[in-house]
């Protein structure tokens, strides 16, 4: 690999030349029993199928489920082997970058199952970047900084949204200050601004969470413009968080100086589950060529969020897939996918 070429890793409203995905592997890791896995791999295919209609989409199948993932999935759905544990692709697989030139790299964080997590198991899951990479054919750009797809957000211009307590976990980068985290991110991912959060949502501290994930809280939909999870109900945790994130954002400024658009994107009605406050945020999506694929929750809400991001991104067909499975796993669209971006 090469530290020395200049990286950047593009919007992901760039075109794509696919999607990559992880089928949920038969370890529990998604579910109690086979039936919960059952539903994991349900709704992980919707999703899956959605994209479909938008670009190719690449599923990683753990070699003992491949029968159960032939029989769920398209034909057009290109399966390969690759030993799982589990099926959170935004997290294990690389993120993507280009060169000056436009050719394509990928980069392979240290992953350690979200900062050692006790439920976590990654022996399996710390090869798939490099996997993709080798099966790619393009540039492996390996990073000792741990990190996952989920912990950052870049509008493609040069700025990235992280949260200090994904990138400063002791778990993850035990000693690290914040100017290493940006050093490590200038090479990578070519960016020279870095909006820190201090946090992200309430729910992802606690079982199953990621302790942060800038993905549930903020994006950027294009240039200038940062997409914000809005917790309108004082009651919910994370109505405070809004506060705190809106006044952080509203303060910053872009790479080229110049201040954001900041579009609030409502939370769900929703307040809770059976276990506690929900994550459900609208956030998590994934932009695709000529589309969005959108979390919904069966909730009131659904219909204003969906017009809003429709707004958000003009021209791009907006489609809601049920994501309540998906959370109650421990994230959302986003995080079970992982874009290519076209190389030239």
């Amino acid at each position: 690999m090469s530290r020395d070429a200049r990286w950047r890793m593009p919007s992901e409203a760039d075109p794509h030349e696919r999607t990559w995905m992880a089928f949920p592997p038969s370890t529990l890791a998604l579910g109690a029993d086979a039936d919960e896995i059952a539903v994991a791999r349900r709704v992980w295919s919707e999703t899956a199928h959605a994209v479909l209609a938008f670009e190719p989409v690449t599923m990683l199948v753990d070699p003992a489920d491949v029968a159960a993932a032939r029989q769920m999935l398209s034909s057009e759905v290109t399966l390969v082997e690759q030993p799982l544990d589990d099926a959170w692709m935004r997290d294990v697989g690389p993120t993507f970058v280009l060169d000056d030139e436009g050719q394509l790299g990928g980069v392979d964080w240290t992953f350690n199952g979200w900062g050692g997590q006790k439920w976590a198991s990654w022996g399996r899951d710390s090869q798939v970047a490099a996997a993709i990479i080798d099966l790619v054919g393009c540039t492996h750009l390996a990073s000792t900084l741990v990190n996952e797809g989920g912990g950052i957000h870049v509008d493609g211009l040069g700025t990235v949204l992280v949260t200090e307590t994904v990138q400063l976990d002791p778990g993850r980068n035990p000693g690290l200050t914040k100017s290493d985290v940006e050093r490590e991110l200038a090479v990578m991912i070519g960016v020279d601004n870095v909006i820190w959060l201090r946090r992200g949502l309430a729910r992802d501290y606690e079982d199953l969470g990621t302790r942060g994930h800038v993905d549930m809280v903020a994006t950027f939909p294009s240039a200038g413009c940062v997409l914000l999870h809005d917790q309108r109900n004082t009651e919910h945790p994370d109505h405070e968080l809004t506060a705190d994130v809106l006044k952080t954002l509203a303060e910053a400024t872009d790479s080229r100086g110049k201040p954001f658009e900041i579009v609030r994107l409502p939370a769900p009605m929703t307040l809770r589950d059976k276990d506690d406050f929900v994550d459900y945020t609208y956030i998590n999506h994934l932009v695709v060529n000529g589309g969005v694929i959108a979390c919904t929750f069966g909730d009131s809400v659904d219909g204003e969020a969906l017009d809003v991001l429709a707004s958000a991104y003009p021209g791009r067909k907006v489609v809601g897939v049920d994501a309540r499975e998906i959370f109650a796993r421990g994230g959302g669209i986003h995080c079970i996918t992982q874009q290519q971006p076209v190389a030239t």
